[in-house]
């Protein structure tokens, strides 16, 4: 299913002022090229420049019959037509066109002009290289990568590196350099792509994308079963007519797609190379029949490989997509290869063009603008904590929506570089209701018309658009705009969690690109902060599954606990009680330790939070460090009432025995903790460790309760931190620290405090971890050494005996299995 918006991703249309009627149209490297419909002259329009000036002209030596523009080099290759022959050649150095008069050479692949060809300034001049094949090419695609270039003809893929040959100090030229020619028997492909070593080719009905990639030797023998077991392709059986069927082979499936293709490579270094192939993805549609529908009706379109960065060196991510006239499709081909994307059009699409933020398809008569999921399978590659409780990112499979649908009349062609798109519209002049339909559109819609240098034929029928998109954080606005009239609906509307989250991953697209300056990036990292504020918000609402998001939003919001309670505090007010996501952040805030000491007033509220919400949980809640300003009164009255509503556990009257402390109640404190016997008391500081220690890592520090049973009841307290260390609740070096401070306020000057010295003596019985037995023998052994040496023990009492440890190896042996 695919949302429909009506979002305004385009800022400005401006017309190219084109003298004659475009045949081709590419862009790329900043500019758009025009082919006239001759095909003989192409034409080269500065786009990010207000009024697409003309950058220069020149004469191709053929017909052009296909044009694409590599940004690596900034060259061109065109597929010509010249006397029935076709040709494939390279513009390179084009933009000196500019110039008048300015020479142009022509040359062989390989042939590097000399001599008299670069007498003068040797750099400015245009030159055409022709590429020679052993068939003719039918189509051809750059990897935005390398600049390789990918030839497809007949019978076989020609693979070509760019390569820049140094002449001399001053001058170096581009030249290409046949590397590869892959042969695929039965294939005739309409449109092939290529980019980081992924090689894709489209036919009619069938998609096929190879890595190029050194193969394992299974593969080469599954591949050798494949041949001899009759997996050959439909063209050989002759005898027959087979309908074709729907197949979909991925990762290592596609092995054994049955398609057969032989790697020769021709460069300096083929004998290195070995056998190099991968299957990666083999897509095979079949028409219905029966309903009447075609070939042309399931014809494939718009082949791509599309990258994506997130830093210097290899693409985070690669992509491909293809397209059926009613259905899209994108894969994810990097690690594992998986279908993202499907895309259902209202109606028939003649083209597709895939960026980093938005699928962009034209119709006959519409431009439409989809979201895509790139950046949210770059995130998950990019950042292990994505999908834990410390981030979150919209997920992969989150159904796409069509921001706008922008009516034109005749849409023929579709292209895109950076920020703009260019259109090519062809309208039927003679038609009157498409020229009323004209008339109307462009009364009513405000748009900006370059002016051209010669007075335009007003019944020429044709235009060349160029439309700019805004900027992400002007997008990203209007959309959080529009989730707000969902909200006021229902807070918590899954259209306005959908469009907040397609906010959300515009912006986590443009800080994943890094192509934006520091001022741009700051802001953009504030909204990216604020988006992840509000999806807190909504999944804090939430009483479903997705309800536990609202933790890592939360947290990479940046906001304070203290500030996420107001929040959610007022609308918890309004509503029927509190969000389940709102109650598991603050849970989790709690129980981590991480989050800031709340002040009297909000710990006070957090208590009155979860006696509503979850009483059970108000034990945990009040031995948290940062509730130690809460009211002991208060929370006195809370774990009363928890209390009264069932049988007392014994966390909860350790808990009640802490605030009696607090409150300096040293009756109410006895008259708890006499309820349990010691054993139980044991549990009951297993279950919550909070109640005698607060910290992690270098940061521990004893509680109040720990505080006096150190001064009271000193056998317990080191019962209990065994019991904490042998259930993995505190570490031997935590379990230092705490004691460490515990006792650093008394007589004993050296580093082991006798109360230290109690507990190694007792772990030291209850473990039976061999690695904490000989650390814990180190020790003792140097403590040993050292009273005896020094003799200045008086007045300093062992907890227990030698004959003491030795008994009480039962009494501690019960709390390690626990």
């Amino acid at each position: 299913m695919v949302h429909v918006y009506n979002c305004h991703p385009f800022a400005s249309q401006h017309i190219v002022a084109a003298e004659q009627e475009p045949g081709l149209v590419c862009c790329g490297g900043g500019a758009v090229f025009v082919v006239s419909a001759g095909g003989c002259k192409i034409e080269a329009y500065e786009l990010q420049r207000e009024g697409c000036p003309l950058i220069c002209r020149f004469s191709s030596m053929g017909s052009v019959l296909s044009i694409r523009h590599s940004a690596v080099g900034d060259y061109l290759v065109t597929i010509e037509e010249k006397n029935k022959a076709t040709y494939l050649r390279a513009y390179t150095n084009w933009r000196y066109q500019a110039v008048e008069k300015t020479r142009v050479g022509v040359r062989l692949l390989g042939h590097l002009l000399r001599g008299s060809s670069f007498r003068g300034t040797p750099k400015e001049q245009m030159e055409i290289i022709e590429i020679p094949l052993f068939e003719p090419p039918l189509c051809m695609a750059c990897c935005s990568l390398t600049g390789d270039l990918l030839v497809g003809c007949a019978k076989s893929l020609v693979v070509f590196s760019l390569k820049r040959q140094t002449l001399s100090e001053q001058l170096s030229v581009l030249d290409f350099e046949r590397v590869l020619i892959l042969h695929i028997q039965g294939w005739s492909p309409s449109q092939v792509a290529f980019c980081a070593g992924y090689v894709a080719l489209q036919t009619e009905l069938e998609v096929l994308v190879v890595k190029l990639t050194p193969r394992q030797k299974s593969s080469a023998a599954a591949e050798e079963h494949m041949t001899k077991d009759g997996f050959s392709p439909l063209h050989a059986q002759e005898d027959f007519f087979l309908f074709p069927k729907h197949q979909e082979m991925l990762g290592n499936e596609a092995q054994e797609c049955g398609i057969s293709l032989v790697l020769e490579w021709t460069g300096m270094e083929a004998e290195s190379r070995g056998d190099m192939s991968v299957f990666a993805l083999s897509r095979r549609f079949a028409p219905d029949f029966f309903q009447g529908c075609s070939v042309e009706e399931t014809r494939l379109h718009s082949l791509q490989l599309h990258p994506m960065f997130t830093g210097k060196g290899e693409p985070t991510c690669v992509f491909v997509f293809f397209s059926l006239p009613n259905t899209g499709y994108m894969y994810s081909l990097k690690n594992t290869v998986e279908l993202v994307s499907t895309y259902q059009y209202p109606e028939k699409a003649h083209q597709a063009v895939l960026s980093d933020q938005f699928l962009y398809i034209i119709t006959r008569n519409a431009l439409q603008c989809f979201t895509v999921r790139c950046s949210a399978v770059a995130a998950r590659v990019d950042d292990p904590y994505i999908d834990t409780t410390m981030k979150a990112c919209p997920p992969v499979t989150m159904e796409v929506c069509a921001l706008r649908i922008q009516l034109f009349i005749g849409l023929k062609l579709l292209c895109q570089d950076g920020n703009q798109i260019v259109l090519l519209t062809a309208a039927d002049v003679d038609s009157k209701e498409d020229t009323e339909r004209t008339a109307r559109r462009n009364t009513s819609r405000k748009t900006s018309v370059c002016k051209p240098t010669e007075p335009a034929d007003s019944g020429h029928g044709w235009n060349l658009y160029v439309i700019t998109s805004v900027s992400t954080l002007q997008l990203y606005r209007e959309i959080v705009e529009y989730s707000k009239r969902y909200e006021q609906s229902s807070p918590s509307s899954q259209s306005c969690v959908h469009l907040l989250s397609e906010g959300h991953l515009l912006l986590r697209t443009a800080l994943l690109l890094q192509d934006c300056e520091s001022a741009e990036r700051a802001q953009l990292q504030e909204a990216f902060q604020e988006s992840c504020a509000q999806l807190g918000d909504c999944f804090s609402r939430f009483d479903k599954k997705d309800c536990h998001l609202a933790l890592p939003y939360y947290k990479m919001s940046g906001l304070a606990v203290t500030d996420v309670i107001k929040r959610n505090v007022p609308v918890s007010s309004i509503s029927a009680g509190y969000g389940k996501g709102f109650i598991f952040f603050l849970k989790h805030s709690l129980y981590e330790e991480t989050m800031e000491e709340l002040s009297k007033d909000m710990a006070d509220k957090v208590l009155e939070i979860f006696s509503v919400a979850e009483p059970t949980q108000l034990p945990h809640v009040v031995s948290s460090p940062s509730m130690l300003n809460a009211d002991p009164d208060s929370a006195m009255t809370h774990l009363r009432q928890l209390e009264a509503s069932g049988a007392p556990s014994i966390t909860l009257s350790l808990c009640v025995a802490s605030q009696a402390l607090r409150k300096g109640d040293l009756h109410t404190y006895r008259q708890q903790m006499d309820r349990h016997a010691e054993m139980l008391q044991v549990y009951g500081f297993i279950e919550e460790p909070k109640l005698l220690l607060h910290g992690r890592g270098k940061g521990v520090l004893p509680t109040i309760l720990a505080q006096h049973l150190h001064d009271t009841h000193e056998g317990l307290l080191v019962a209990a931190v065994v019991a904490l260390h042998e259930n993995s609740k505190i570490r031997l070096e935590e379990a230092d620290l705490f004691f460490q401070e515990l006792c650093k306020d008394g007589a004993e000057a050296d580093s082991s405090p006798q109360l230290l010295v109690d507990f190694w003596e007792a772990l030291l019985v209850a473990s039976s971890h061999e690695a904490i037995i000989q650390e814990l023998l180190f020790r003792l052994t140097s403590v040993y050494i050292d009273r005896i040496t020094r003799r200045d023990r008086a007045g300093v009492k062992a907890l227990k005996t030698a004959e003491d440890l030795v008994s009480v190896h039962t009494f501690l042996a019960c709390y390690s299995t626990f």
